[in-house]
C-alpha cells in the first residue's frame, strides 16, 4: 500500500500527513451529514443551520489568515499538532452542547468543516509539507493521493451517517445520544491525528525562517486569492450539509439514504482524482482545472429543476466525477509558481479568501432555502462558478508555467 501511496523517489515521512487527512475526511464526512440533523433535533431551524456553517467556515478563514501571517515564525509541525488537539476538543464541546449560542462558539474556534473539501487550517500545513516532499510530476501526483486519500475515506464518512440510527435500533440508545456520540467520535479522531502527527520529523531548529510570508510571488498569489473566493463563495451556498438539508426538504430524503448518495458521491469525486494527475500531463494544470469543472456546475444547475429524485441524485453523481478534479491541480499549480520559502504562506493567503468567501455564503443558502427558494442556491453556484472558470482560464492562459508540473 505503501508504494501505491507514494510517488517514486518520495521520502515515507510522509505518509502519517496522508493518513490523518485519510481521518479528518472520515470525520468530515459524517458530520456534513450529521451537522443539520443534529441541529434540527436541538430544535435549531434552518436558519441556524446556515449560521453554524457560516461560524464553521469564517473560523476557519480567521485561522487559516493567521497562519499565513504569522505561521512562518512556527515550524508548521508544531501548528499541526495544535491544530489537532483543537480538533479534539471541538467533537468533545459540540457533544456536550445544546443551546444555539454555545455551539456557534464551538463551530467559531473549532475545526468542524460542513463543506466537500477541507477548508481548514490544516489545510495550508499540509500542503506545504507535501510540497517539500516532491518536485515536478511527482508533486502532482502527491497531491492527487492525497486529495484522494481524502474524498475516498470522505464517502465512507457520509455512509456512517446511519450508525446513529443503527445504534437506536440496536441498542436503544436515544436517537439524540446517538447523535452526540458521534461528535464524541470526531473528538476520538482528533486525538488520533495527533498521535499521527507526532510520528512526523522534528523541526530543526537551524533552519531558516523566511523574513516575511510573501515575498516575489506576492502579486501572482493575490490575483488567485481573488479568484478562489469566488469560487469559493459560491461553492458555500451549497456546502455537504446544505445540499443535505435541499435533499430532506425538496425530495423528503431520508439520512440513511443521503448518507448512501453522499457515500458514492465522495467515491466518484475520489476516482476522479487518479484521472487528474495523468489529465494534467497531457493538457496542462489549468485546462485540467477549468475544462473539467464548468460541465460539473452545469450539472448542478440542471440538479436544481428536474422533477424527480433519481434524475437528480444521477446529475449530482456526474458531478461529484468531474468537480474535485482541480483539486490536485490547483494545489499543485499554486505550489509551483511560488518560491520554496514562500509555499505556506501561498497555500495560507490563497486559502484565506475562499474561506471568508465560503463563510458568507451557508447562511444565505440556509436563509434562501428557510424562504422556500430551494433552487436558487444551487443555480447561483453553478452559475457563479462558471463564471470564475472562464476568468480563471483568461487571466492565465499565457502563463508558461500553468501547464508545467516543475517548480
Amino acid at each position: 500500500m505503501t508504494r501505491w501511496l507514494l510517488p517514486d523517489g518520495v521520502h515515507p515521512d510522509v505518509l502519517p500527513l496522508l493518513f490523518a487527512r485519510a481521518l479528518r475526511a472520515f470525520a468530515d464526512g459524517y458530520v456534513a451529514v450529521l451537522l443539520p440533523v443534529y441541529l434540527i433535533a436541538l430544535g435549531l431551524g434552518t436558519w441556524e443551520v446556515g449560521a453554524l456553517a457560516t461560524a464553521t467556515l469564517l473560523g476557519s478563514a480567521l485561522a487559516t489568515l493567521a497562519i499565513g501571517a504569522w505561521g512562518h515564525r512556527v515550524h508548521h509541525g508544531r501548528l499541526l499538532l495544535g491544530a489537532a488537539l483543537l480538533m479534539c476538543g471541538t467533537g468533545f464541546a459540540f457533544a456536550a452542547s445544546s443551546t444555539f449560542w454555545p455551539l456557534l462558539l464551538v463551530a467559531f474556534v473549532g475545526t468542524l468543516n460542513p463543506s466537500a473539501g477541507d477548508v481548514s487550517l490544516f489545510l495550508p500545513l499540509e500542503h506545504s509539507r507535501i510540497a517539500e516532499a516532491a518536485d515536478g510530476d511527482a508533486r502532482t501526483t502527491l497531491f492527487a493521493r492525497y486529495s484522494l486519500m481524502g474524498s475516498l475515506l470522505s464517502a465512507f464518512g457520509a455512509l456512517a451517517a446511519g450508525l446513529p440510527g443503527l445504534l437506536t435500533a440496536w441498542i436503544g440508545i436515544a436517537p439524540l445520544d446517538a447523535l452526540r456520540s458521534m461528535f464524541a467520535l470526531y473528538g476520538f479522531i482528533g486525538l488520533t491525528v495527533w498521535i499521527l502527527y507526532r510520528r512526523l520529523p522534528k523541526p530543526h531548529e537551524e533552519e531558516p525562517k523566511p523574513p516575511a510570508p510573501l515575498g516575489p510571488s506576492r502579486k501572482i498569489v493575490m490575483r488567485l486569492a481573488m479568484l478562489f473566493s469566488v469560487d469559493s463563495f459560491a461553492g458555500g451556498l451549497v456546502v455537504n450539509a446544505l445540499l443535505a438539508l435541499w435533499l430532506f426538504q425538496r425530495f423528503e430524503m431520508s439520512v440513511v439514504s443521503a448518507g448512501q448518495f453522499f457515500f458514492w458521491s465522495g467515491l466518484c469525486s475520489a476516482a476522479s482524482q487518479l484521472a487528474a494527475p495523468r489529465l494534467a500531463r497531457r493538457i496542462g494544470l489549468l485546462n485540467t482545472m477549468v475544462f473539467t469543472h464548468i460541465p460539473a456546475s452545469v450539472c448542478l444547475i440542471a440538479a436544481a429543476f428536474v422533477p424527480n429524485l433519481h434524475a437528480a441524485l444521477a446529475l449530482l453523481i456526474v458531478r461529484s466525477l468531474l468537480s474535485q478534479m482541480d483539486v490536485p491541480a490547483r494545489s499543485a499549480f499554486v505550489m509551483a509558481v511560488v518560491t520554496p520559502g514562500e509555499r505556506a504562506a501561498a497555500a495560507s493567503f490563497t486559502l484565506v479568501p475562499k474561506s471568508l468567501a465560503s463563510a458568507a455564503a451557508p447562511i444565505i443558502g440556509g436563509a434562501l432555502f428557510s424562504a422556500g427558494m430551494l433552487a436558487t442556491p444551487l443555480v447561483v453556484c453553478g452559475s457563479l462558478k462558471i463564471m470564475y472558470d472562464l476568468v480563471l482560464w483568461r487571466t492565465f492562459r499565457q502563463h508558461r508555467r500553468s501547464d508545467s508540473q516543475g517548480g
